[in-house]
């Protein structure tokens, strides 16, 4: 059994927490990896970690070339006899590559959950880091041309995408009280959005394309938005002046968003930004189809082999307002969208095939 220490800076509640989450789970619970855990800000990750019994240590990490940081972490991986580090933002990923220089067992693994260019003193950076590096994981197929962009060595760069279980989504609407906590009929068309309200996802566009689709269809339907942010008053104050509060219901940020999916009709995702989003992955996972724009790695979900929903041009309303209307007047489309849906998370996003590719991915980095 492997000894890995997921290092991660701040320990909160986005995708990339559920990605270590995930792995914690499934690769323990297969007796492959004694999972650790350090992080420089706590937050819900870490009560959640402490809660399944791993580990956790906060170390300072206070920016990318900490050599101060690195020797902390050395130490920590000496104290807890730790084979593999796996990180996934710049600053934890560059600590623990200078950490090598301190206690030459470890070996490195790197997550990338983004695929954002870097700037171009970043970029020289990584190209000094890369000989230190020994695996690194894209979640897309963008992820992975982006990294090599950025100046990471291509035959050291896998693509595996997250992925879910299928038997944590499984259910159907009667287990959802969604519909009655917001006073919505069974036969009203329901989609679902639950990014945090931030720049990057789209949440100004998005309702711009609800106010066009009310312009062109009369059939009721809600969008429900789940979660919080620095734009959700200013996302609450768009609805009200486009006098969108029959059609756009705010529910704040949910933990029990299993409840969200089975009660919804269609998840919608209007980020700029994506790699391979949890939510959509969920989503599908829970029966739902999906509107996605077509950036980052959702074309490594939504596309014409997978059938599982419609991708759109961002900050386009109409193109999202177009996509919502065809679900919502066309129920068969929308049932070959959602039995396609539940097939693709089988083939491509189940959770034991990737925490088992992750795993070799670990062997390769000790071995090579």
């Amino acid at each position: 059994m492997r000894k890995v220490l997921y290092l991660l800076n701040y320990a909160g509640k986005a995708g990339t927490e559920r990605y270590v989450e995930t792995l914690v789970k499934y690769l323990s619970a297969d007796g492959l990896v004694q999972p650790f855990f350090a992080y420089n800000e706590g937050g819900l990750l870490v009560e959640r970690l402490e809660a399944m019994g791993v580990p956790c240590r906060q170390i300072t990490m206070r920016r990318r070339f900490d050599k101060e940081a690195a020797r902390a972490l050395a130490q920590l991986c000496r104290e807890w006899d730790i084979d593999l580090i796996h990180c996934h933002y710049l600053r934890e990923h560059y600590t623990a590559l200078l950490a090598k220089k301190y206690n030459k067992k470890i070996r490195v693994v790197y997550t990338n959950h983004f695929v954002l260019a870097n700037d171009f003193i970043t970029r020289l950076s990584n190209r000094w880091m890369d000989k230190r590096q020994d695996q690194m994981i894209a979640v897309c197929n963008k992820g992975k041309e982006q990294l090599i962009a950025n100046g990471w060595s291509a035959d050291r760069i896998q693509v595996i995408f997250n992925a879910v279980d299928p038997e944590a989504w499984a259910g159907d609407r009667s287990e959802s009280t969604l519909r009655s906590e917001l006073g919505l009929p069974e036969d009203r068309f329901v989609m679902l959005c639950a990014s945090r309200f931030a720049d990057d996802k789209g949440h100004k566009y998005l309702i711009d394309s609800v106010k066009r689709l009310t312009q062109l269809t009369d059939k009721p339907f809600t969008l429900v938005l789940a979660g919080d942010g620095p734009l959700l008053e200013p996302s609450k104050a768009q609805v009200k002046e486009l006098g969108l509060e029959e059609q756009v219901r705010f529910i704040g940020f949910r933990k029990d968003i299993k409840n969200l999916y089975k009660g919804s009709d269609l998840y919608v995702n209007s980020s700029r930004h994506e790699a391979l989003s949890f939510l959509i992955i969920e989503a599908m996972a829970a029966g739902l189809p999906v509107i996605a724009t077509d950036m980052g790695g959702n074309s490594d979900i939504v596309n014409d082999e997978a059938g599982c929903g419609l991708l759109v041009t961002y900050d386009d309303p109409d193109s999202m307002a177009g996509a919502m209307k065809r679900f919502l007047e066309d129920p068969d489309f929308r049932a070959a969208c959602r039995e396609n849906a539940l097939r693709t998370m089988e083939e491509k996003f189940e959770i034991h095939k990737m925490a088992k590719a992750t795993y070799d991915v670990y062997e390769k980095a000790l071995h090579d």
